[in-house]
């Protein structure tokens, strides 16, 4: 059966980007916000082992319909370039075999809760005994400290928390969950962010430190926009099916044919605007003269705006506001996004092969000197790397490792 990924673009022979090379970075976590913040670390070169329960693997990994290769494809979103090592470290002999890894290891990302954490015996306290510069970093619901710290949470709960849902859908629907796993995407950026911050004060004074980022507030930093004015003059804000922001005109508008979005955000570009739809004297009405102003009328405007707009199709409207630099965009189904030229061509999306499979991957987005990320390693199968891990990191021999493999701690 064919794809929309056997179309995409092969990734070239791009190396990785070096900036982290020689980090190794363990992850003993599964879902996706730590897989993505490891993947995020892995696409700037460091080298990341991902520690999985034998026989079941990140909860992820099952995580569908749809599946590709008999795999999650949203596992396959977050786990590129990463080598897969089952252990069962709950097991005293698996607990050894994972304390010579940390000896081996700058950084350690986990999302289970302290109580889990402490049982296991991973917490940054007992990971700091065996190697006092290791980087431990957590991402968990609530975060390690507070009544809630030991809550299971999703990305879901996290949204629900942080007023997102609330603020989402139409104004006389109910609370809707952002269609993208917001929370764990963000939490993952954070916790990415905070191991290079911890990795650059090693590299200058060879110590270690613990990391914690919790689901709800990286989500509830999130609506900081939204958070800080309530917090400033106590005016409730309620969810309008976007129709409602705090620039007077930044909304979906309906057209001849497909919706499109606009922007009509300072008073250069409201004038401009107005040029491009064949009304300049618009621009000039006193009564329009602010965005206060135009807040205060935006029912009228809006009114204005959509009956103009529906005299044409999308194209034609996109094709007029770019001309005359009107901040302005179509409203891609994620069919569209994945056609969209510029990102096959920048290499934004595209797809490596692995046991005969087109694997898409959606890319790092961010460019040095011109580079993006390099791909030499497919999102892995459960396991695939344990014996060349263990060989390389803990000179273990075929006999020790066949041992350990019958004793199902690997």
């Amino acid at each position: 059966m064919s794809t929309p990924s056997d179309s995409l673009p092969t990734k070239d022979d791009t190396p990785r980007l070096d900036f982290l090379q020689g980090v190794v970075v363990l992850e003993l976590a599964s879902s996706v916000a730590a897989p993505f913040a490891t993947q995020l670390l892995a696409d700037l070169g460091a080298t990341v082992i991902k520690i999985e329960k034998p026989g079941l693997g990140d909860d992820c990994r099952s995580w569908g319909p749809p599946f590709l290769d008999g795999e999650s494809l949203w596992f396959i979103s977050v786990n590129r370039n990463k080598s897969s090592v089952t252990l069962d470290y709950s097991h005293p002999t698996g607990y050894k075999v994972l304390a010579g890894l940390i000896k081996k290891a700058d950084v350690v990302l986990l999302n289970q809760v302290p109580r889990v954490q402490e049982k296991l015996k991973v917490d940054y306290e007992q990971l700091k005994a065996i190697n006092p510069e290791i980087i431990h970093a957590s991402i968990t619901g609530f975060g390690l400290q507070g009544p809630r710290c030991n809550m299971p949470c999703y990305d879901l709960i996290a949204e629900g928390y942080s007023g997102v849902m609330d603020m989402t859908g139409e104004s006389a629907g109910p609370p809707q969950k952002i269609g993208t796993p917001a929370a764990d995407l963000l939490a993952g950026e954070d916790a990415a962010m905070a191991i290079l911050a911890a990795l650059f004060r090693k590299s200058q004074r060879k110590i270690g430190c613990q990391i914690d980022v919790s689901l709800v507030e990286s989500m509830t930093r999130f609506m900081s926009p939204r958070l800080v004015p309530y917090l400033g003059s106590g005016e409730p804000m309620r969810r309008s099916g976007a129709t409602d922001s705090v620039i007077a005109i930044y909304q979906v508008f309906n057209t001849l044919d497909l919706p499109l979005t606009l922007g009509l955000g300072n008073n250069n570009i409201w004038a401009r605007f107005w040029g491009a739809v064949g009304e300049k004297e618009v621009a000039t009405m006193d009564i329009y003269s602010s965005n206060a102003s135009r807040r205060e009328k935006r029912s009228e405007v809006v009114e204005k705006i959509s009956n103009i707009l529906k005299h044409k199709r999308r194209d034609e409207w996109l094709q007029i506001f770019a001309d005359q630099r009107v901040p302005a965009g179509p409203v891609y189904s994620l069919a569209e996004v994945a056609e969209d030229a510029d990102l096959r061509k920048n290499g934004f999306l595209y797809q490596i092969e692995r046991n005969g499979f087109h694997v898409p991957q959606v890319g790092i987005g961010i460019r040095f000197d011109g580079m993006t990320e390099g791909c030499d390693q497919a999102p892995p199968r459960l396991g695939e790397d344990t014996r060349a891990i263990l060989t390389e990191y803990l000179a273990m021999d075929a006999p020790e490792i066949e041992r350990l493999k019958g004793e199902n701690i690997i």
